[in-house]
């Protein structure tokens, strides 16, 4: 017998006991409700390992049921939507809420067990690898960043995400991903240089997400260049992400003025985290509860001055820094609960003002980063005595990458 269970939520007695009968003969274990309200009760005494979730139902309809587990951190298992009446919006619209599939009624035996088993291995008890858009917070500012999407949503025109680090540009990608088409997010961008086209091939009919534009070499921005010429004849979307000041990059020469005018085209922020910190105590506590229903961790909860003190934290890392900050809470808590000097050790030791030392902070943002990379790049240097090749394997960037950053910083080779 299969250790599977499955929870079943339609208003529809004969639908309810159909599927009941069918899973059970299949080995599943079978929990059935016939309301929002019964679902949740279910759902909160226990997690199924996957949901057949009905859209039209009399209390609550199934959309809204999966956004309220999709904020509430409770979405920590595949769910498959039915209809009997549904349309391509709605299947697009419980996707990108977190849904793993989608079902038509009456439902063939044959798709009702496949689409099944699938979103059964793909789950594997574990919390979806993809994040809904609520996981960046609820609050007016990502209200508004929601909305902004949604408008852009349908249009095929290349979209730049701007904003720090670990804001959370791939949810918002992720967001405007059509599904059953193809979704491509290359680890590095060297096929900007090599084979631009192969991108295209691979998204073709789908998206392309492309991370950190800003830090494109000459090469890598002539690539771009034309593969943004090749969108249409592919049929991709893309979507590009920076926490880089293209405009001012493109000013001093780094970037080209005319892939820079196609990119700005279309352009939406995400807001710092510290700019909607009303959002983060939820926040926090979603990102707890996945730890703990994953398996991860033991039971915890945060105290009430535990989950002020992270919100009154700047988050320089934002999004990436918070759960990271929790996992790391979470496992090295000495008690259910985790405290607000739980909380301060723990920022305190991976604040990353404190490891940047000679950086005022009384300065401008970009100022203080010209600093930084400078004291960066001349230590590195000396570290290697000269070697720029190994100085560029330990940054990351291509030797003539590297050579521009540090003639735009001023910084001089010696002869070693």
């Amino acid at each position: 017998m299969s250790s599977n269970t499955i929870l079943v939520v339609d208003d529809e007695i004969g639908i309810r006991e159909l599927l009941s009968e069918i899973l059970r003969d299949e080995g599943y274990q079978v929990a059935l409700a016939e309301n929002a309200g019964q679902a949740r009760n279910w759902r909160k005494q226990a997690r199924p390992d996957l949901v057949l979730l009905d859209i039209w139902m009399p209390d609550t309809d199934g959309i809204t049921l999966l956004k309220e587990w999709a904020s509430g951190g409770l979405l920590t298992m595949p769910v498959v939507m039915m209809s009997g009446h549904g349309t391509i919006d709605t299947a697009v619209e419980a996707t990108r809420m977190g849904a793993s599939g989608y079902l038509e009624k009456p439902v063939p035996l044959q798709k009702l067990l496949s689409t099944v088993g699938r979103a059964l291995r793909g789950g594997q008890g574990k919390p979806p690898a993809i994040l809904p858009l609520a996981s960046l917070g609820r609050g007016p500012l990502i209200a508004d960043l929601k909305k902004r999407l949604e408008q852009v949503a349908n249009l095929r025109t290349p979209l730049l995400l701007t904003g720090e680090p670990g804001t959370g540009a791939d949810l918002c990608a992720r967001f405007l991903h059509r599904p059953n088409t193809p979704w491509v997010e290359p680890d590095t961008l060297a096929a900007l240089t090599n084979a631009p086209f192969d991108l295209l091939e691979r998204a073709k009919g789908g998206l392309l997400f492309l991370k950190e534009i800003g830090d494109l070499n000459r090469l890598a921005q002539k690539g771009l260049l034309l593969l943004l010429g090749k969108l249409e004849k592919y049929s991709v979307r893309l979507v590009c992400a920076t926490s880089m000041p293209l405009a001012g990059l493109t000013a001093q020469g780094a970037y080209d003025p005319r892939l820079y005018e196609i990119l700005s085209g279309l352009c939406i922020h995400i807001p710092a985290l510290r700019e909607h910190r009303e959002d983060i105590p939820e926040l926090a506590s979603q990102i707890l509860s996945r730890c703990i229903e994953s398996g991860e961790v033991p039971l915890r909860q945060f105290s009430t001055a535990a989950l002020n003190a992270l919100r009154n934290h700047d988050w320089p890392g934002n999004l990436a820094q918070l759960t990271g900050a929790v996992h790391s809470l979470a496992l090295t808590c000495a008690g259910d609960e985790i405290s607000a000097d739980d909380i301060k050790q723990i920022l305190a030791s991976s604040s990353p003002i404190q490891a940047v030392a000679g950086v005022p902070l009384n300065i401008p943002l970009r100022e203080a980063r010209d600093i930084f990379e400078k004291i960066y790049f001349e230590q590195l240097i000396d570290q290697e005595n000269g070697n720029m090749s190994r100085v560029a394997e330990r940054a990351g960037l291509e030797r003539t990458h590297l050579y521009r950053k540090l003639k735009l910083l001023g910084i001089k080779l010696r002869n070693h």
